[in-house]
């Protein structure tokens, strides 16, 4: 029996939350699972992340092999350290947008400068 640590997708359509759970690997991706070790919310700002390493380290003990995701979470867990968020991008009309109006507050600077 190959025992996975893994996490199953709650909450609503487009509105995810996960909870680490540890499940046969022959289980589907949400359903009947061993024991539930943690939660992950990536809503919210900055993304909760609730693992309780002591279950993690015990069921790693016994063989269980955590999923890519979940590792990585356990790091995260584990050093403290926050999600690096990934930067969006913005549209060209929103960039022109954005130059400006930064070229119109540069220009308006410059005109109270010279009216001092």
């Amino acid at each position: 029996m190959a025992v996975k640590i893994r996490l199953a997708r709650h909450g609503a359509k487009k509105r995810p939350y996960y909870r680490v759970v540890v499940a046969d690997g022959r289980m589907p991706r949400d359903g009947r699972y061993i024991e539930e070790v943690g939660r992950y919310n990536p809503l919210t700002n900055p993304k909760t992340i609730d693992i309780n390493l002591e279950k993690v380290d015990e069921w790693v003990s016994k063989g269980a092999q955590p999923t890519n995701a979940v590792a990585h979470l356990i790091d995260i867990a584990r050093n403290g350290q926050p999600v690096v968020e990934k930067k969006t991008k913005i549209s060209k009309k929103a960039a022109a947008k954005a130059a400006a109006a930064a070229e119109a507050a540069a220009e308006a600077a410059a005109e109270a400068a010279d009216a001092e």
